[in-house]
């Protein structure tokens, strides 16, 4: 055996590890899914406000959770890369922090000014998250 073949064959093991651990994780993600959207349900089976704030947050979370799985599974399918996905998660966390102080601040006599700070940095990347979705759809039209 030459020092191309070994090499030839050191990389295909790895290339099958890859895949391995990508189809591990995928269904990884799919049990942690799972799991938040049944705990979410049993949010909703007893509808109080903070039952619902739960609810809420959940599914966001499994909405973060579901936007991860379908990266893996763009992989796994051997697709281009895409940052459309990667800017879902984060314009969806940044709305899902909102919605979270928002709620906690609801039920407070005065709203503390960090709270106000932390929203407005959220809102703030939310608007550079979109910013920067839009020129990667942009970009995508022009490679095409």
């Amino acid at each position: 055996m030459t020092k191309t073949d070994l090499t030839e064959i050191f990389r295909k093991f790895l290339v099958r590890c890859d895949i391995l651990f990508h189809t591990v994780a995928a269904l990884l993600l799919i049990v942690a899914s799972g799991w938040i959207l049944f705990y979410a349900s049993l949010n909703a089976l007893e509808p109080t406000r903070a039952s619902m704030i739960a609810l809420v947050n959940d599914v966001l979370l499994a909405l973060i959770i579901l936007e991860l799985l379908w990266t893996v599974i763009r992989f796994l399918k051997k697709q281009k890369f895409s940052l459309g996905p990667f800017l879902a998660i984060g314009i969806i966390a940044a709305v899902r922090r909102i919605l979270l102080i928002e709620a906690q601040t609801s039920l407070m006599e005065r709203t503390p000014v960090d709270k106000l700070y932390e929203i407005g940095v959220s809102a703030g990347v939310i608007i550079v998250l979109m910013a920067a979705y839009y020129l990667s759809v942009k970009a995508q039209r022009l490679e095409q």
